[in-house]
């Protein structure tokens, strides 16, 4: 039986919920970006945890530009790591699925979370 998000959240005491909401929105997103650069003939790929901690990270950033890091570390999200460890709760929760070649290593070290979202961050004047 899927578990809700309040419930994931107070059993694992980790993570905000809305961190686990973000990664769960951010994995739609991320899918949807993809998409858009694929053959939209070929049927839908599963991604990877780098992919999608990148995914989550533009998303971030187009949400809370240079207090993306901010947002995500007052939620207990400090690096790809724990990006990995909210996909996984997920998964044993109901709310994502897994290959058997996937594991919450995939996101360990991706990108710095220092340098993604403060040191090269770039403001877009149009």
């Amino acid at each position: 039986m899927k578990k809700t998000i309040e419930e994931i959240v107070q059993q694992d005491g980790r993570y905000d919920g809305r961190a686990l909401k973000f990664v769960f929105e951010g994995l739609a997103s991320t899918i949807d970006e993809l998409r858009q650069h694929e053959d939209p003939e070929q049927p839908p790929r599963h991604i990877s945890g780098q992919e999608l901690a990148w995914g989550l990270a533009r998303l971030a950033q187009k949400r809370w530009g240079r207090l993306a890091g901010m947002v995500l570390e007052r939620w207990g999200v400090r690096d790809t790591r724990d990006f990995g460890e909210i996909v996984y709760l997920m998964i044993d929760s109901g709310w994502m699925t897994s290959q058997e070649t996937d594991t919450v290593e995939d996101f360990d070290e991706v990108f710095n979370f220092g340098e993604v979202f403060e040191a090269q961050f770039v403001i877009e004047i149009r």
